[in-house]
């Protein structure tokens, strides 16, 4: 079910991204492409706000509504009817979420560059996110969590939450309702696709403009934080869940094959990486593979994800294993060797690792406390996931006293004169004249 890539013989510095591009396997999505659908839509949410967005609401996802914002009698609706055990698993999963993200938080810093002069790195929250939760295939509630909590814990004041109509009644899911009623979120949009980026970028009468957007989406929402970059911060271009799994000769082939198929089911696109030092283990995973895959309830889906952008990659040893994972930069990693944890930390490039057995990757979608919003596409080599500094910003507050920038100027004459800048230097020897050195 899984193509086999043979990379025996190759040592781990004859495999770079480089050398390997177009070996391993990937899902390619054209956001360069899709900018062009989704230009004309973000064009017209800027001149036409609400009226737009009802217009391609009703366009996209067959239901007109007279506004996106979720009535507040349907999000207590929806929570008075979550079943309690999925109560339970989200107020778990945001409590653990909520330590992990606290441990983020940055602390203000005071650091004394030269007598006199201090620089005090500040973090300071947007005034206002907007979350973006997918619909499609399935309904998502632990992407409420992941994109709320940190906001929260960072300290943004205003937090709204748009996600696609998935009912005749258009509004969206109800366990995506009850998950932002359950954390306090009071402001949601019955929203989807490039309008709903589009809405938190310029504003509607029904949705004030937002600092930043995070969480995932299609292609067409990535094409449109692409678009509007600048005009709002966003977070980063989701693009196909994926999985690599570095494994040896210690590993379980039932788990490695409950992984894959755990990760495929997620999307015809999903890749799925099995990278091993063992060949043998390689032959075992195949049946256990199969069966998992024939049972399994979206089996067309996972068919479709195995098939495509998914492989087996057979190398000599952990090193090499580390190079290829390393090169393919996976959104998810696990690490079923002897000795994972130490292996885990010689990784360079992924958006979360999990190490041993009994860290797999649904531990991560749901409960582990780190987040789920992660990089994909090899983003990983550049990008980390979602955090809490994704919702602030650091700023310098700069200090100086008298005496520092009469220290300082002689250091200002010369770097301003070499780069033809006078006034700059001016600005300094208004306050410290050169022919005394004192200050005025």
């Amino acid at each position: 079910m899984l193509r086999t890539i043979d990379l025996r013989g190759a040592t781990a510095a004859g495999l770079s991204s480089g050398q390997l591009a177009g070996v391993l396997p990937r899902a390619v999505l054209d956001v360069e492409a899709a900018l062009d659908a989704v230009r004309p839509i973000c064009e017209d949410v800027r001149r036409r706000g609400a009226a737009a967005v009802r217009e391609y609401t009703a366009r996209f996802d067959g239901v007109d509504l007279p506004s996106t914002r979720v009535p507040p009698a349907a999000l207590a609706a929806a929570l008075d009817a979550l079943p309690a055990a999925v109560r339970s698993a989200l107020t778990e999963a945001a409590r653990r979420a909520r330590l992990v993200h606290q441990a983020q938080l940055p602390r203000e810093s005071v650091t004394t560059v030269a007598p006199g002069s201090s620089v005090t790195e500040r973090y300071v929250p947007v005034e206002r996110a907007g979350v973006y939760v997918p619909g499609g295939l399935v309904a998502y509630p632990s992407s409420v969590v992941m994109n709320v909590i940190p906001a929260q814990v960072a300290g943004v004041g205003q937090i709204a939450v748009a996600s696609p109509p998935a009912g005749p009644d258009g509004l969206p899911a109800p366990a995506v309702l009850a998950a932002c009623a359950l954390l306090g979120v009071t402001e949601v949009h019955a929203a989807g696709g490039a309008q709903a980026i589009a809405m938190f970028a310029y504003g509607t009468a029904d949705c004030a403009p937002a600092g930043t957007v995070t969480g995932p989406g299609n292609i067409y929402v990535a094409a449109a934080k692409r678009l509007l970059l600048g005009t709002i911060g966003t977070d980063a271009e989701a693009g196909p869940t994926e999985i690599a799994v570095i494994a040896d000769h210690t590993a379980d082939p039932d788990l490695i094959a409950a992984d894959l198929v755990a990760q495929a089911e997620h999307d015809p696109l999903a890749g799925c990486l099995l990278i091993t030092t063992d060949p043998g283990l390689a032959e075992c995973v195949a049946p256990e593979l199969a069966r998992r895959v024939a049972a399994a309830r979206h089996r067309e889906r996972v068919e479709a994800a195995l098939a495509g952008q998914s492989a087996c990659v057979l190398v000599d040893d952990l090193d090499a294993a580390l190079a290829v994972s390393d090169a393919w930069a996976p959104e998810h990693l696990e690490i079923q060797t002897e000795d994972a944890a130490k292996l885990a930390r010689q990784v360079r490039n992924a958006g979360a690792i999990f190490v041993g057995p009994y860290a797999p990757v649904s531990l991560g979608d749901y409960l582990a406390g780190s987040n789920h919003v992660l990089p994909t596409g090899g983003t990983a080599r550049h990008t980390g996931g979602l955090s809490v500094l994704s919702f602030l910003r650091g700023i310098h507050l700069v200090e100086c006293d008298a005496g520092g920038l009469a220290a300082a100027a002689p250091y200002i004459d010369a770097l301003g004169g070499a780069e033809d800048l006078s006034a700059h230097v001016a600005a300094v020897r208004a306050r410290i004249p050169a022919d005394t050195g004192v200050p005025r």
